[in-house]
């Protein structure tokens, strides 16, 4: 078993307060999101949490607050019993726009990078087509952990910047399968989900949304990787490597022809009602 819920509450809470402490007056709002309110935290799911502060953090509030996340996150994979994975992403309010592409964390934290952190390595600044897509997730699903609901601070990125963030996060995504076979693949179905419908789901009902649609030996390797993520079995991929790869170049290939369809199909629409047409 996983942590339990007080457990987990006890790591929301302890993150919330670390935030508080250490941003003092420049923090504007906490926010949980990701499996915790898409679907519900699964064994192996991050505690996922959003900042957003005024201003950009100091070289003293980075190292501070790097330090409390490496006391307080799971190392990954999470031991059975044991305290969740913690992913914190801080953006500045005046970074927060639309048009902002691709939107800039200034403080990215997760248990993938502890390596770095522990060899050094502090949180800076960085820009990635990912961070689009966390604040359109986190702008339609995230609870209000401190501060005001997420519309008040988080900005409603449009479906074609959603798209555009999906088609260019997938080369970095497809090149880290190997030893993320899991993750890699349940993500790109949830992004086939959503350039397909608009919305965000949890990882496992995008996998049962798509197994149907896909060819029998695809399926049960999304299957698999499905059940693994709900804890169902416990997923080796060392002998599933060649079905991970086909399965990845499968969804690559359908989140990218649904991507550029419905561009093509906003177009035509726009074309054909000019009053829809921007002034």
């Amino acid at each position: 078993m996983q942590a339990n819920a007080s457990e987990q509450t006890d790591q929301m809470r302890t993150v919330t307060d670390t935030l508080r402490r250490v941003l003092g007056n420049t923090l504007l709002a906490v926010y949980l999101h990701g499996s915790a309110v898409a679907g519900g935290l699964r064994p192996q799911s991050d505690i996922d949490l959003l900042a957003v502060i005024d201003r950009s953090m100091t070289d003293h509030q980075r190292s501070a607050l790097l330090a409390a996340l490496l006391q307080v996150s799971g190392r990954h994979p999470a031991a059975v019993g044991g305290p969740r994975c913690i992913e914190v992403m801080v953006f500045v309010q005046s970074d927060l726009s639309a048009n902002s592409y691709p939107a800039r964390s200034d403080f990215t934290y997760g248990e993938w990078l502890r390596d770095a952190f522990e060899a050094g390595e502090t949180p800076m600044p960085t820009r990635d087509p990912e961070y689009t897509l966390v604040l359109a997730q986190a702008r339609s699903q995230a609870i209000s952990l401190f501060g005001g609901r997420p519309a008040e601070h988080l900005p409603e990125i449009p479906p074609e910047r959603v798209r555009q963030a999906m088609h260019e996060a997938l080369p970095a995504l497809f090149c880290g399968l190997q030893g993320d076979e899991r993750n890699v693949l349940l993500t790109l179905a949830r992004m086939w989900h959503t350039a397909k419908t608009a919305e965000f789901v949890a990882k496992d009902a995008a996998a049962a949304w798509a197994v149907p649609q896909i060819p029998d030996q695809d399926a049960a390797t999304l299957d698999y990787a499905r059940r693994a993520y709900l804890g169902e079995v416990v997923d080796e991929w060392d002998v599933r490597l060649g079905d991970a790869r086909r399965l990845a170049e499968l969804l690559h290939t359908r989140v990218t022809e649904a991507s550029t369809c419905d561009a093509i199909e906003e177009t035509l629409l726009s074309e054909s009602n000019p009053e829809q047409r921007s002034p």
